[in-house]
């Protein structure tokens, strides 16, 4: 199987912590070339070093851009780059964008609920972007037949936790996308699947308020007795690059060790 994905090109948006570093690594395993944008700060870019030595270790190309995913003339940019270094096209687009506001939605003090311009920011990261980066890759001709686009989901997408609705909303908004974009690319064979991750430990998760008591939560009801892990959707998500799994589309797919089956 490896060798019909091996000197491939995936592109992780979000590809430096998180779901998004642990894809990045595993498709290296696997073979492919990897394209990552990130958001880092000067006192997170020596991990971000330490990713893409790990990549490199495998054997394969990479090509890392430390800018906001979510603005047009970044993407338009990236993009650009991104023909010159590989004109054969992207054969996978992960879209792992985790940045949003945590504010409840009322609130008796204006400055402590969330605000329309908040709100809007949250849901263009962590939902449409995925649209406009597929509408630009497509453009450029970067994604072809047997193309495939995965979005990270949660089950926030359909379950609310205090200060969570913009992220909720956004998640909800992002499912839908690929329920769409499934369908209008259908007939060009590019597969899209949504994949919702169980409870997982990540920086994302710890800037949640009450984030200890969701990790309990999920403790207790996952039939495996563990949290998920960024490894567990990163060894899912490589399996379904290859040719195999090209009928899997428009679907939420929960990896989760059977954690949202139980109230």
């Amino acid at each position: 199987m490896t060798s019909s994905i091996k000197g491939k090109w995936a592109l992780v948006l979000g590809a430096s912590s998180g779901f998004g570093e642990s894809i990045s690594l595993k498709l290296a395993e696997t073979g492919m070339n990897i394209a990552g944008v990130h958001l880092d700060r000067k006192s997170t870019l020596p991990h971000v070093e330490e990713v893409t030595q790990k990549i490199k270790g495998f054997g394969v190309k990479h090509h890392f851009v430390n800018a906001n995913a979510a603005d047009k003339d970044k993407r338009k940019g990236i993009i650009a780059e991104l023909k010159n270094i590989a004109p054969e096209g992207i054969h996978c687009l992960v879209h792992s964008l985790a940045f949003g506001t945590l504010k409840p939605f009322t609130s008796p003090e204006e400055k402590d609920r969330i605000s329309q311009e908040q709100m809007e920011m949250t849901l263009d990261v962590m939902a449409h972007s995925l649209v406009y980066w597929t509408q630009d890759l497509l453009s450029a001709h970067m994604l072809s037949r047997g193309s495939r686009i995965f979005a990270m989901t949660s089950s926030g997408g359909t379950r609310v936790w205090p200060t969570y609705g913009a992220v909720s909303s956004a998640k909800a908004a992002l499912e839908s996308h690929c329920r769409q974009l499934a369908l209008e690319l259908g007939k060009q064979d590019i597969a899209v699947n949504a994949v919702r991750a169980g409870v997982t430990d990540t920086p994302a998760l710890r800037k949640i308020p009450g984030n200890e008591q969701m990790i309990e939560s999920a403790l207790q009801r996952n039939p495996g007795g563990r949290l998920s892990t960024p490894h567990d959707i990163a060894n899912l998500i490589s399996l379904l690059v290859h040719p195999e799994a090209r009928w899997l589309t428009g679907n939420v797919l929960g990896v989760d060790g059977g954690e949202d089956i139980i109230g």
